[in-house]
């Protein structure tokens, strides 16, 4: 990485700070905000600068990286009055999960205010982050890629360029409804068997060894068979909000929503209670309530 660039970094939530500590071990030195100063604060002993207010990171830095919660939330930080004005001859590169549609208006506002945009969503949740092992996907000219493809090898070794901006944020729905749509159905077929007193172990055994298997089904098994969600790697609330995305998506091209649908009204029970901030993994004790 060219650690001569000055790069800043805003959002650093659960996968924002591995990938805003990746900066640093890299020697990236970012100017780093956070709304939850504290959240940002232990990077400050890794090298980075800890910024007071949005404004100060696009005001020193080159590009800006943006991992924030949705495209309200990015629009409030990087095209507010406060911040705007200083867009001018600034690389916003968005790599949080938005819709196509809201890539292209923010990115359109950006180019207005005199700005760069691309958009970098990335596959994979906090160890892939902690590794810098993450899918990157990038939506911009192939200048662009070729521009900042080093700075985003920080965070995965083989960035892909998808294609103009919204592509790549098509691509990430896509690849996040199955994350929600492969663990409804994962949730729903243990239950099945725990309720027939089926040993769950047969039951992994030959699902391991069949073409249905996918292994996030090892990797939430634990949690639901003990059902602890505490910890989380990616909240019940987060997928909600991209299964919203998803359904506004597909509904708008004319596909058949009707399963997401009932794995919308499922996370937003799970959204609704306790399980708002713990692991998506939650769905199952929507899915398979405790027995009376």
């Amino acid at each position: 990485m060219n650690t001569t660039t000055r790069i800043g970094f805003i959002g650093t939530g659960l996968l924002g700070f591995p990938m805003a500590e990746q900066l640093c071990v890299a020697g990236g030195a970012p100017v780093v905000y956070n709304r939850t100063r504290a959240k940002a604060e232990p990077l400050r002993g890794k090298g980075a600068t800890i910024a007071a207010h949005p404004a100060e990171v696009v005001q020193t830095a080159e590009v800006i990286i943006l991992m924030l919660t949705d495209a309200p939330a990015i629009r409030a930080v990087v095209l507010s009055d406060a911040v705007r004005p200083y867009l001018a001859q600034r690389t916003i590169i968005q790599m949080g999960t938005i819709s196509p549609e809201e890539s292209l208006e923010i990115g359109s506002a950006v180019q207005a205010a005199g700005g760069d945009y691309l958009e970098a969503p990335v596959l994979g949740s906090i160890p892939q982050a902690q590794a810098g092992n993450l899918v990157v996907m990038v939506g911009g000219t192939a200048a662009q890629f070729a521009r900042w493809r080093e700075l985003l090898t920080t965070f995965g070794p083989e960035p892909r360029h998808i294609g103009p901006v919204g592509k790549a944020a098509a691509l990430k729905l896509a690849l996040n409804q199955l994350i929600g749509s492969l663990t409804g159905a994962f949730a729903l077929s243990l239950g099945l068997v725990q309720r027939h007193g089926l040993e769950v172990e047969t039951f992994m055994s030959i699902l391991r060894n069949s073409p249905l298997y996918a292994s996030t089904f090892d990797k939430k098994l634990p949690r639901m068979l003990e059902r602890n969600f505490a910890d989380p790697n990616f909240p019940a609330q987060h997928l909600l909000k991209d299964m919203r995305l998803v359904e506004r998506e597909a509904s708008a091209l004319g596909l058949t929503t009707t399963q997401l649908a009932g794995l919308c009204r499922i996370l937003e029970i799970a959204a609704a209670g306790e399980f708002a901030t713990q692991d998506y993994s939650a769905l199952f004790a929507v899915v398979v309530p405790p027995e009376a």
